[in-house]
């Protein structure tokens, strides 16, 4: 990685972190870099109440327009969106 991509991409993931935070009710976040560090590809876990009576295809789609500007930028984004009730039983 080219030390002018690592400030760029961690811009990138605190985009996301702000953006996502600002827009939903987060109980957990978490984004894991799936791309050997380099920053162009993440998961992210994602545990808010706003998913509740949603589908999971209905919950992406919320992400993904949050974070539409962000996800353009990577080569992959993988997500997992839970409510806080499915993080508790996950957990277990």
């Amino acid at each position: 990685m080219d030390i002018d991509e690592q400030p760029q991409q961690q811009t990138v993931l605190k985009s996301m972190e702000e953006k996502l935070r600002s827009k939903m009710q987060i109980d957990f976040l978490e984004f894991i870099d799936t791309s050997g560090n380099c920053g162009s590809s993440y998961s992210v876990t994602i545990v808010s109440p706003d998913f509740n009576k949603k589908m999971t295809l209905a919950r992406h789609k919320l992400v993904n327009q949050i974070l539409s500007e962000e996800i353009a930028q990577l080569h992959a984004f993988s997500q997992k969106t839970l409510t806080p009730e499915q993080w508790v039983k996950e957990k277990k």
